[in-house]
C-alpha cells in the first residue's frame, strides 16, 4: 500500500519552519511496512492545495495531509479535501462543544472563528482531539472508480504524532489487509568516492535490481561520511533483519576497510571507542581545522576519558613557541609531526595527532588550497600522510576532520602501543 504525504503551509516554503513532520511520518510509515514514495509541500492557497491532493491521489492509495486545520482564514485544508471529495462542509456539534468547553475550562474568550475547526466534509470521520482544538479527519474518496483515503492531521507536531499513532496507522493496516515491516541498515564509509563505491558494488547492485528486495542507495553526507543504505521489506522485523544481515555482510566484504561503522555510528564515536578500548588518551594540535576535531569529539558524551584537549595553533608563532615546531614552512608532514609531538608533551596524552594545511583562498608555503597534512604519534611510531581535499574553505575544513579521524582509525589496530 502506497501512502504519500502533503504538508500544507506557506511558512514551510519560505523556510520559516522546517518540515520535520513529513520526515517523521515517513519514518513511521516505513516501520509499519507502507511504501511512501512522494512528499509535497504546498502553500496556503485553496486551489494549489486541492491540486496537490488530486495529483497525490492519482498515484497513491492514501495521502496524509499535515497542517491547515486551524481557525484562521488561511487554514484551507478542510475546504480543499471537501472539493476533492465533491461534498460540502458541515458543522459537527460534538467537536464544536468540545472546543467551547476547552476555552471555558481555561477561562479564555473564544473567538467565533474557532468553530471553523468543527467544520467537517460530509462523509468524513473525525479523529477526536486529545491535546488541542483542531480534530483530524479520515476522508474516503473515489478516484477513477478506485477507493482511496485522505487523512488530515494538525501541523502541531505532538498533536499530529498522537493522531497518527492512535488512529491513522491502525486504519491503514485495516484497509491494506496486510502487515509488513520496512527496515534499513546503513553502512558508514570514508575513503572512497561515490562513483568508486558504485563501481565496486556493481555486481551486488545488479543482483539486487533483479531481486527487488532489499534495495541499495548511496547518500553523500559531507563530514558524516558516504552512506550505503540497504532497505528490506518483510513480514516481520526479525525477517527483515535476517535479510539485512545477509546483504550488509556482502556489501561490507566488498567495501572492506572503508566501512567505519553502521547506522548511528559516527567517525568520532568509533575512534573514541577504539582509543578507549586500548586505554589510550588523545592530545590534539589543530591549525587548519581551528578546533573542529575537538568539537566533534567532545560532542560525544564521555569523551573526557579519552580526549586530553586540543591546542588550536592557528598562528605560526604558536606552533613555534608552544609546540616547538622548527621555524619555517608550517604546511608539511614534518611540521605536523612536530605539532603532534608538542601536543602530546603539553597535554600529556599517550597519543598525539596534528593537522595543518591550506583551506584557502590562496596557497601557503607552496602548498595548494586543499592540502592537508596529518601526523599521528603513538609510542615511538610516527605516521604521516598528505591528502588533497576538494571544496571551498569550510567544506575543506570539514573534510579534514573526518579524513584525519579516519587516518587514526586505520592506524590504531596495528599500532605498537
Amino acid at each position: 500500500m502506497r501512502v504519500d504525504v502533503v504538508a500544507v503551509g506557506t511558512e514551510l516554503l519560505l523556510g520559516q519552519i522546517v518540515d520535520t513532520n513529513s520526515s517523521w511520518i515517513g519514518e513511521q510509515l516505513a516501520a509499519h511496512g507502507f511504501d511512501s514514495l512522494l512528499q509535497i509541500k504546498v502553500g496556503d492557497n485553496l486551489g494549489r492545495v486541492e491540486s496537490a491532493l488530486r495529483r497525490s491521489l492519482a498515484d497513491a492509495d492514501a495521502v496524509i495531509v499535515c497542517g491547515g486545520l486551524g481557525p484562521t482564514h488561511d487554514d484551507l485544508t478542510r475546504e480543499a479535501i471537501a472539493a476533492v471529495m465533491g461534498v460540502q462542509l458541515e458543522i459537527h456539534d460534538d467537536v464544536a462543544d468540545r472546543i467551547r468547553e476547552m476555552f471555558t475550562a481555561r477561562g479564555r474568550y473564544m473567538a467565533e472563528n474557532n468553530l471553523r475547526q468543527a467544520m467537517v466534509p460530509v462523509g468524513a470521520t473525525v479523529i477526536a482531539q486529545t491535546r488541542g482544538t483542531a480534530p483530524g479527519l479520515i476522508c474516503p474518496v473515489r478516484i477513477d472508480g478506485v477507493d482511496k483515503v485522505l487523512y488530515a492531521v494538525p501541523g502541531v507536531p505532538h498533536e499530529m504524532k498522537e493522531m497518527l499513532e492512535r488512529a491513522i496507522l491502525a486504519d491503514l493496516h485495516r484497509r491494506s489487509g496486510e502487515v509488513a515491516v520496512i527496515a534499513s541498515r546503513t553502512l558508514r564509509t570514508w575513503g572512497e568516492s561515490e562513483s568508486g563505491l558504485n563501481e565496486r558494488l556493481d555486481p551486488i547492485i545488479a543482483e539486487l535490481e533483479t531481486l527487488g528486495n532489499p534495495t541499495l542507495a548511496f547518500l553523500a553526507s559531507g563530514w558524516e561520511g558516504l552512506k550505503v543504505r540497504l532497505t528490506a521489506k518483510a513480514a516481520t522485523a526479525q525477517a527483515a533483519a535476517l535479510v539485512l544481515d545477509e546483504w550488509s555482510a556482502r556489501v561490507h566484504a566488498v567495501v572492506g576497510q572503508h566501512v567505519f561503522g553502521f547506522d548511528d555510528d559516527t567517525m568520532e564515536s568509533v575512534v573514541l571507542q577504539m582509543l578507549r578500548e586500548r586505554g589510550l588518551t588523545l592530545a590534539l594540535a589543530e591549525s587548519v581545522t581551528g578546533g573542529l576535531v575537538a568539537a566533534r569529539l567532545t560532542g560525544i558524551a564521555g569523551a573526557s576519558d579519552v580526549l586530553r584537549g586540543s591546542i588550536v595553533s592557528y598562528a605560526s608563532e604558536v606552533k613555534f613557541d608552544l609546540l616547538d615546531v622548527t621555524r619555517g614552512p608550517v604546511v608539511s608532514e614534518s611540521a605536523a609531526t612536530e605539532m603532534a609531538l608538542g601536543a602530546r608533551r603539553v597535554l600529556g596524552g599517550t597519543l598525539g595527532m596534528a593537522l595543518t594545511g591550506v583551506a584557502g583562498p590562496t596557497e601557503q608555503d607552496g602548498a595548494p588550497v586543499g592540502t592537508l597534512c596529518i601526523a599521528v604519534v603513538i609510542g615511538d611510531e610516527v605516521h604521516t600522510t598528505t591528502a588533497r581535499l576538494p571544496g571551498q574553505r569550510e567544506q575543506m575544513r570539514q573534510m579534514s576532520v573526518i579524513t584525519a579521524l579516519d587516518y587514526l582509525r586505520r592506524i590504531l589496530p596495528t599500532a605498537n602501543v
